[in-house]
């Protein structure tokens, strides 16, 4: 009996384990079909699909130091752009999502093969309203450490000023 009791135990342990995972198993799936889709939607400069990803109070963080902007800043930086028709396209190489707790949040990181060459794209999403909206977008040109003395050394003329500026506020 006390074996029994044991494997009755252990089978509900092992169903609730599996049911947990296959839960974020299905939202990683949702948060993956989302990243694509954000990622086509620059790439056909559709300016109104591409901006519905994000959540209302969301940023962007670009590749320069001063690009930090709040969702209605990145419309309007980014508006002349997807106007022209000349946005970015970025494929997924590799993403990786994890997840809170209660599974309400989720943040990623993905390598992103681009017109810079390899990039990294990270974030946070949060599920509002049942749909998965990015709260935090990051976006970074990857440096090979063999090379990357030579990139401090072409842009440490322009970064040194931004420092100086940085600092004095």
């Amino acid at each position: 009996m006390k074996t029994t009791t044991i494997y009755f135990i252990f089978f509900i342990l092992s169903f609730t384990a599996l049911s947990a995972q296959s839960k974020f198993d299905k939202e990683k799936t949702e948060i993956g079909i989302m990243l694509d889709g954000f990622n086509v939607a620059a790439a056909r400069a559709d300016f109104t699909t591409y901006f519905n990803y994000f959540a209302d109070e969301s940023v962007f963080i670009g590749t320069d130091a001063t690009e930090v902007w709040d969702k209605k800043a990145f419309m309007v930086w980014a508006k002349p752009y997807f106007d022209k028709k000349k946005t970015w396209n970025f494929t997924s190489l590799k993403r990786n999502i994890y997840f809170s707790k209660d599974g309400k949040l989720a943040w990623f990181d993905e390598l992103l093969d681009t017109q810079m060459k390899i990039c990294r794209g990270s974030g946070v999403v949060e599920k509002i309203n049942g749909t998965w909206k990015v709260k935090q977008y990051v976006l970074s040109v990857t440096v090979p450490n063999d090379v990357v003395d030579k990139v401090v050394e072409i842009k440490a003329p322009i970064e040194n000023i931004l420092i100086q500026e940085i600092t004095q506020k």
